[in-house]
């Protein structure tokens, strides 16, 4: 088929080159304007901006898609079907209308369950035992298109979100190639808006750990904020960020005495923290500024005493 594709990190430009790959026409390529990313602040290409420059093909990087010259882009390219993964821009109906076949969406998620931005996030905190991908037929509304169809993938019960973003980047790569395969006969299921949840995007402030709350609401945060923007706390007025840990048995007692937070061992096992039922071990830790460090080699420049408290 004749393509314009839309998205604009990782996630996306592995669904690109899928297509690509299985011979489809890239007539045009969407994705959001450079950003200053790194240390220096550098002008940054997007993934998939980086995918299509290395195909030779087309890029078209607008502020918005709502004026009518964006508009005259798009109809220019005379695409049959529009592919939208993680783009960051809304899509006007005007755009929306434009392919002839319409705009199909790759979207992270079982919707009805977590439409919006951060499902992924989003379905590890909520401690889901499953999501997915659900290839939908775009309309105006947030993630709210009939779906085309539907693949389920178990979430591990100690996946963080990177490595849960991986594997559902390949299987939306290898589910869109699937569906433009048989387009002509899939007919599109109306999702049951009762059962809509919202994935709102993720910020700092949130990846804030709350020690008062359960160890395995804790050990979620961990798992939910790796790779970012990082799970963090603070010790002594300095910031932490946490990147791996796990459940503590055998200190319940010494966790149920023990305020929210405070440390309850330090050494070369880890560092066990008190939540607000049970305990868990941080076995992976980044002071500012600093590497990531296992726990054992953090706390030789870093030592912390039993009764420390983290907040």
């Amino acid at each position: 088929m004749r393509l314009i594709f839309a998205g604009t990190p990782v996630f996306a430009a592995q669904a690109l080159e899928a297509l690509i790959a299985a011979g489809h026409e890239i007539a045009l390529v969407l994705t959001q304007p450079d950003r200053p990313a790194g240390r220096g602040m550098k002008l940054t290409a997007s993934a998939v901006k980086e995918v299509a420059l290395r195909h030779g093909l087309t890029v078209y990087q607008p502020l918005t898609l709502k004026d009518a010259a964006a508009q005259a882009v798009l109809r220019e390219a005379r695409a049959e079907v529009m592919i939208v993964a993680a783009y960051g821009l809304i899509l006007p109906q005007a755009a929306l209308d434009i392919p002839v076949r319409g705009c199909i969406n790759i979207h992270a998620s079982l919707l009805p369950r977590w439409r919006g931005a951060a499902p992924i996030q989003r379905a590890i905190l909520a401690g889901d035992a499953e999501t997915g991908i659900t290839l939908m037929q775009m309309d105006a509304g947030l993630d709210t298109g009939a779906m085309l169809s539907v693949h389920p993938l178990t979430i591990g019960p100690h996946e963080t979100a990177g490595e849960l973003h991986d594997r559902l980047a390949t299987l939306g790569a290898t589910a869109i190639v699937a569906l433009l395969s048989r387009l002509d006969a899939v007919r599109g299921v109306a999702q049951d808006a009762s059962m809509a949840t919202y994935a709102a995007k993720i910020d700092k402030t949130q990846a804030r750990v709350d020690w008062s709350q359960t160890a395995e609401t804790v050990l979620r945060q961990v798992r939910a904020f790796n790779p970012a923007p990082g799970a963090w706390t603070e010790q002594a007025g300095q910031p932490l960020k946490i990147w791996r840990a796990e459940r503590v048995d055998g200190v319940q007692a010494a966790a149920m005495a023990a305020a929210a937070g405070q440390i309850l061992q330090a050494g070369e096992a880890g560092m066990v923290v008190a939540c607000g039922t049970g305990a868990i071990c941080i076995l992976e830790i980044q002071a500012a500024g600093a590497k990531r460090l296992s726990t054992t080699a953090f706390l030789v420049g870093h030592p912390l005493t039993v009764e420390s408290l983290l907040s």
